[in-house]
């Protein structure tokens, strides 16, 4: 008897200790290095980290239209990266989509990219026909079980759409709790954009 107990006691800690670290895997952005931790804003919707301030993130995920194949912000190095948090079941994400459409095809010769996350869509196909329809060509990650937002430590998961705005080095500049209009999103990516890539600053002959 004194042997099941210590087995149940055993295992609960276990399952403890998943839920507490996020039940990830060992490709997931902490293990990789991402070092944004989202901390309540205090009632803004719009919040803005100077560069001393932004930190790393990285997120990994299923491809919607590729079952099985990984899409992850390290597909797009040295590019801006807009990440969208959407469902198709969600009435403003219908409205917001087709600007985040208008973003994509104004900056993606900039080394601007797009990248969506489709939250709690059972149903595969529901989300490929949303987008399908919309005529959206950027790409989106497929994660109906929430588990790729485990990567986006301390994040208000329930706040469909939302999206967070990654600089050249993939550092988090910018996260937005609302529904946009290209107009809201426009000048920051553009002015993400104009920042020179690492590589580049890093070739950049020293200034006299």
């Amino acid at each position: 008897m004194n042997t099941r107990r210590a087995r149940k006691a055993g295992a609960a800690l276990c399952v403890a200790v998943l839920v507490l670290a996020g039940c990830t895997s060992g490709d997931d952005a902490v293990s990789q290095g991402s070092t944004f931790e989202f901390v309540s804003p205090g009632g803004k919707v719009d919040i803005f980290y100077d560069d001393p301030d932004r930190q790393s993130l990285e997120i990994t995920g299923e491809d919607l239209f590729n079952e099985g194949q990984q899409l992850s912000t390290a597909d797009f190095p040295d590019d801006v990266i807009v990440i969208n948090l959407w469902g198709q079941w969600c009435n403003p994400c219908r409205a917001e989509a087709p600007e985040l459409q208008k973003v994509y095809e104004q900056t993606k010769d900039d080394g601007v990219m797009v990248l969506g996350i489709d939250l709690r869509d059972p149903n595969r196909q529901a989300p490929i026909d949303f987008m399908r329809d919309r005529d959206l060509t950027y790409p989106s990650i497929y994660d109906p079980s929430g588990r790729t937002l485990l990567q986006l430590s301390g994040y208000p998961r329930n706040i469909v759409p939302s999206t967070i705005v990654l600089d050249r080095q993939h550092r988090v500049a910018a996260v937005f709790l609302r529904t946009l209009l290209a107009s809201d999103l426009l000048p920051v990516v553009e002015r993400l954009a104009a920042e020179r890539p690492p590589a580049a600053a890093a070739a950049a002959p020293p200034s006299r």
